[in-house]
């Protein structure tokens, strides 16, 4: 079975840039700051916090709260 697509090639259309999501303040926070975060559920913020951690070698924790979760840093 032989299938012919209609598929449009299309010229000089340019590579969107890679987007990396929001940036968060962890390199500006100090022991006892914190942020909220409205719009990402406790997992992925404690993943982002996670790499944060690894990347910057200080420790962060997250609780939810109401209107998002809420991030300080504790060490």
């Amino acid at each position: 079975v032989t299938m012919s697509m209609d598929i449009a090639i299309d010229k000089d259309v340019p590579v969107p840039s890679k987007k990396r999501g929001k940036k968060y303040p962890y390199e500006n926070m100090d022991i006892g700051d914190s942020f909220v975060v409205s719009n990402l559920g406790i997992q992925v913020v404690c993943n982002l916090n996670y790499r944060a951690k690894k990347k910057l070698n200080r420790s962060f924790i997250a609780r939810t709260e109401e209107g998002g979760v809420r991030v300080w840093r504790t060490s």
